[in-house]
């Protein structure tokens, strides 16, 4: 809610115990009007029923025709000077009024039996007759008094509550300074904290509203620390890596400086090249890597859409088809009529053909002159695979879980071709940021590296097979 639509009065406080202590003040004044209007009700209601019986009895003790006193008043009704809340007035059945105290003029000179109310003189009077064999009697009460009366009644049921009152709110704000004392610890130990300082946050003592919430917090320091590691070992890695193609790149310029004729300036200047070459490759590689490890998942997400991934790889194999020409391979879409159907899946293309380029590339790089690289699509329990094999060396069973990691290549391969061990950790990057597993084993119908990436049938979309 906003608050700036509001008045400045009518604002909340920013306090958490401000609140509560505004809420349960208002409460608690609120409960003590609702006390003070039920008691003043309950007294009313009292008050009526023992006037009411207190009018009757003066009626039934005036009823057998007492004899007046010597004041000329009935014998038996309350005197004037002790009591003047009755009004008394004794008519004959005949209308002859036989007697009325003084206050008898404010009552209509007529007789309902039983009670009612009569309004006279600006007020309202209760009103009860009774009529014998040979007159009636009307005993009159004005009921300001009997609301006077209830009013001190009520009054005098909430004094308590208004002493106790300040005792009142004295223990609700202890008591709320008690309980919110654990979140003010955790705002302490957190002010109090080095930006490095990503450990869990005690969560003993937290009131159950509060834990789950530093649960949560937790889990963010955790997942933030693990981000800041995973930084930490990156850029460490990638200055190391970095530091040997730019110790070759400043021998291959210092040879290409001394270089004593044409021949040996023009080998030079390829060496040069190709090493600037693989720098650039490592460093998009490295760059590449960054983006899917540091933020890479809510691009993603931002950025996802449904994927034909047939599409997909005839567009990354047209945009690799030159380098496998030069080194003769037979690179292109599977044969296998198991593998021609494809799939679609909600992911960041962009994302998707960079993988399939470096899985591409890798191939490119290890599979011998001659060889063959297949793309197609397997199913089977799991999920559907987007699937890339070739007929080159492959990776040895043991090797598997190291190549994945970064900078790490599988023994043999630096002989081989030249490399930074980057490609198949982007392929992993991608694949999970993209809700995908990926998993290496041989091929068996090519016999050199297969890579599988895994989609579960939940996360994926069937396209049949253009005819």
């Amino acid at each position: 809610m906003n608050r700036a639509v509001f008045p400045r009065w009518l604002r909340l406080p920013g306090s958490l115990g401000a609140r509560l202590l505004l809420f349960i003040g208002l409460a608690i004044g609120l409960l003590a009007v609702l006390q003070g209007a039920l008691a003043y009700r309950n007294a009313l209601e009292q008050t009526d029923t023992l006037f009411d019986y207190q009018m009757q009895q003066t009626a039934f003790a005036l009823r057998a025709g007492l004899p007046v006193d010597a004041k000329g008043r009935p014998q038996g009704t309350p005197a004037e000077d002790e009591n003047d809340e009755f009004i008394v007035q004794v008519w004959t059945n005949e209308g002859l009024r036989i007697f009325e105290s003084a206050l008898g003029a404010a009552l209509p000179q007529m007789a309902v039996l039983g009670f009612a109310d009569v309004s006279a003189r600006g007020t309202t009077y209760r009103v009860f007759s009774l009529q014998t064999r040979s007159q009636v009697i009307q005993i009159a009460q004005d009921m300001r008094v009997r609301r006077a009366l209830a009013r001190e009644a009520a009054l005098r049921s909430l004094l308590p509550v208004v002493v106790l009152l300040p005792l009142l709110a004295l223990a609700v704000w202890w008591v709320v300074r008690r309980s919110l004392l654990p979140v003010q610890r955790v705002r302490t130990e957190l002010a109090l904290r080095q930006p490095q300082d990503l450990a869990a946050v005690n969560v003993q003592g937290l009131p159950d509203e509060i834990r789950p919430l530093v649960h949560e917090l937790n889990s963010l320091l955790q997942r933030v620390q693990q981000a800041f590691e995973a930084q930490q070992h990156f850029v460490a890695d990638a200055a190391h890596e970095l530091r040997s193609p730019l110790a070759a790149l400043t021998l291959q310029l210092q040879l290409l400086r001394k270089a004593p004729d044409d021949a040996t300036r023009q080998a030079a200047q390829d060496d040069l090249a190709a090493g600037i070459e693989r720098a650039r490759r490592l460093v998009e590689q490295l760059l590449a890597l960054a983006r899917q490890e540091a933020g890479a998942a809510a691009q993603a997400l931002s950025t996802a859409a449904l994927v034909d991934l047939r599409e997909l790889a005839e567009q990354v194999l047209a945009d690799t088809a030159e380098a496998a020409q030069a080194k003769g391979l037979d690179m292109g879409l599977s044969e296998d009529p198991g593998q021609q159907a494809s799939f679609c899946v909600q992911a960041d293309a962009q994302a998707l053909s960079m993988m399939l380029r470096n899985l591409l590339d890798n191939a490119i790089k290890y599979v011998p002159e001659g060889g063959r690289v297949d793309v197609g699509w397997l199913q089977d329990e799991h999920g559907r695979a987007l699937v890339v094999e070739d007929s080159g060396p492959g990776i040895a069973a043991a090797e598997r879980p190291r190549v994945l990691q970064r900078f790490v290549r599988g023994q043999g391969a630096g002989s081989m071709a030249g490399g930074s061990g980057l490609g198949l950790a982007i392929v992993q990057a991608v694949a999970e940021r993209n809700g995908a597993q990926l998993e290496l084993d041989t091929s068996p119908q090519l016999g050199g590296l297969r890579v599988r990436v895994i989609w579960p049938h939940l996360s994926i979309g069937t396209i049949k097979k253009d005819s």
